[in-house]
């Protein structure tokens, strides 16, 4: 508990004790007034003044209005005859209780999602002149060598000199099972060292890091709201002045009617009920447990390695019934390998060695591949006038010769005649000197839960599943046939893909979501409805383009994600009807005289601690299926 916290529940504890014996003092008249005002005013002071201030603010309607409004009614009628002012302070006692318990329940919720994101790092192993120095990450420059020891947490990005270990990545992904590292492999941060000593050189200052993006993620995702949270922020603008209005008719109406009927008015009846209904009508339970479950929910998912930008996007998620998927490294694993050499007029190894070095500038999967298939030393000197076309392919001049490697359409381009190829991967048509020389098979593999993901989506209630990609039509079939989506779309350049999903967007009324790498797709990404970037460590255009980022290249994820954000909208629904539900059946029964205020308090403080509760159910949402 924090101080403010502890002096709170103090204070209840106290203005219980004193009401609990006042009510074997048999004071009457000042004395009785004056003995009740002590744990009033010491348990209530902080309403009324905030009540105060509020009216002069011209911020009228608030719960603190309703409270001391209330409280002061019931004191007034205790003056005015029954000498009963046991509710009052029973209604400001059990409110502080309530107030006392959510927020409680919010720092809990805060400091279990503080916990699954600990991955702030507190110090680098700095190395310097063959020793080494500890220093704030904030300090360490880009380029500098830092020593990570087993049991360490990585502080900044870096590329590893020396060593080997296995890092518990389970932070930022929710992964449990280690990842093996050794020397020239990518480190990010937030990472824990287990075994080995690490030698790195840092790539990114801190504040560039993953793991200071990450956690920025996090603490600003509570700023974007929901549509329900920003409906309920409007709701209680109007519903507060309205109930306080309903309850002034409630004290007045009904005695002027007996008045005029000649019947007892019976003014502190109607007074009474009027102020009870305004203790049950205060919409606490709503206006905190609403965007509590939203952010409960985010921790939750940022427990499994989903991070959500903000309840705007989980809101979205939780309606959507279209998923598109960009192909290469979100259903497939995107690593690619050369799976057959179809020369023509010269021998494959020289096929392959020209492609291999026309390509060898270009970081597409396709090019690396095909370096490394061919497998030798790269001499740039043999390599002139490089120029690559993005969703096209590559031109340069090889040893003197012209060489252009690509698609159907950059041979098209190019004047260059190719055959029609039915085979089941990547095409790379290669022409030398403007001849077709003939082509490559590139072909990616399929990640183990693709098609598992792809069933347990349809079984989450997504009614459309696509696939895009630039591969040929029987490559993207094979791949829609294994995974089994419900529609694939071939030979797409990345402006298509955009114009893609804006037609399947014109033709939906549920959310759809994109599934890229976040690099590439960046446009795309954009364009959806919500954005997911799958596999993300470490990559910060997948962060800042995307709504949702997957730490990994899990494709169960998304249906996780899904779940989630399903989870959390079932929550706020269950508050809002339950909440509303029994205040409306409570305010019926009071304003017919069948209820007193202990029940109104039960309808305030009760409902608002039983929302609370649910609400924080979302903090495990990730853990559940």
């Amino acid at each position: 508990m924090t101080r403010k916290q502890k002096k709170m529940l103090a204070r209840i504890l106290v203005s219980a004790a004193l009401m609990v014996a006042l009510l074997f003092v048999p004071a009457e008249g000042w004395l009785r007034f004056t003995l009740w005002m002590v744990p009033y005013l010491l348990i209530g002071y902080d309403i009324l003044w905030d009540a105060v201030r509020g009216i002069v603010a011209g911020q009228v309607f608030d719960e603190n209005f309703l409270m001391a409004v209330a409280t002061v009614g019931a004191v007034a009628l205790g003056l005015m005859g029954s000498g009963d002012y046991t509710e009052a302070v029973a209604v400001m006692l059990f409110y502080q209780l309530g107030e006392w318990f959510q927020s409680y329940a919010v720092g809990k919720s805060r400091r279990s999602i503080g916990a699954l994101m600990d991955i702030r790092p507190d110090f680098a192993r700095v190395e310097r002149g063959g020793e080494t120095e500890e220093v704030d990450p904030d300090e360490v420059a880009v380029g500098s060598v830092i020593v990570v020891q087993p049991g360490e947490r990585v502080p900044i990005d870096g590329v590893v000199l020396s060593g080997a270990s296995d890092l518990d990545t389970a932070a930022l992904t929710g992964e449990s099972l280690p990842r093996d590292v050794g020397e020239g492999d990518e480190v990010i941060s937030g990472c824990i060292n287990l075994t080995g000593v690490l030698r790195l050189r840092t790539t990114k200052g801190y504040g560039e890091s993953t793991v200071a993006r990450i956690l920025d993620l996090v603490e600003n995702a509570g700023s974007r709201k929901a549509r329900v949270e920003h409906f309920i922020s409007r709701f209680a603008r109007v519903y507060t002045p309205a109930v306080c209005g309903a309850a002034l008719a409630l004290a007045v109406l009904p005695p002027v009617v007996c008045l005029a009927l000649g019947d007892a008015p019976l003014w502190s009846q109607w007074l009474y009920r009027a102020l009870t209904f305004l203790v049950i009508s205060c919409p606490c339970a709503l206006v905190i447990s609403i965007p509590l479950t939203f952010f409960a929910g985010i921790g939750g998912a940022g427990r499994c390695g989903v991070l959500v930008k903000g309840a705007n996007f989980l809101e979205a998620l939780a309606d959507t019934d279209c998923v598109v998927f960009d192909k290469t490294g979100t259903l497939t694993r995107g690593t690619f390998s050369v799976s057959g050499v179809y020369p023509q007029h010269m021998a494959a190894q020289e096929l392959l060695e020209l492609t291999a070095l026309a390509e060898s500038a270009s970081s597409h999967p396709i090019s690396r591949s095909l370096v490394a298939a061919w497998g030798g030393e790269v001499d740039r000197s043999r390599v002139q006038n490089i120029h690559e076309r993005s969703g096209h392919g590559v031109q340069a001049t090889v040893d003197g010769r012209s060489v252009a490697a690509g698609n159907r359409r950059w041979m098209a381009e190019l004047g260059v005649d190719c055959p029609d190829c039915a085979a089941a991967g990547t095409v790379v048509h290669i022409s030398v000197d403007g001849v077709y020389a003939g082509y490559i098979v590139v072909s990616d593999t399929l990640k183990p839960h693709s098609a598992e993901a792809i069933a347990q989506l349809k079984a989450a209630g997504v009614k459309k599943t696509v696939m895009l990609t630039g591969d040929n039509e029987a490559a993207a079939q094979a791949v829609a046939a294994a995974v089994g989506v419900d529609e694939v779309r071939s030979r797409l350049l990345p402006q298509e893909k955009v114009a893609a999903v804006e037609q399947l967007l014109a033709n939906r009324r549920g959310k759809l979501a994109f599934v890229g790498d976040g690099v590439n797709d960046a446009p795309v990404l954009s364009r959806a409805d919500i954005g997911i970037a799958m596999g993300a460590m470490g990559s910060d255009a997948a962060i800042e383009a995307a709504d949702v980022v997957l730490m990994d290249d899990d494709p169960m994820k998304i249906v996780r994600a899904i779940r989630i954000a399903r989870r959390c909208l079932a929550i706020v629904r269950q508050n809002i009807v339950f909440a509303l539900g029994v205040k409306v059946l409570c305010l019926l029964l009071v304003a017919v005289g069948a209820a007193g205020m202990w029940l109104g308090i039960f309808a305030d403080v009760g409902v608002m601690v039983l929302a609370v509760l649910n609400a924080m159910r979302a903090l495990r949402a990730g853990g559940e299926n």
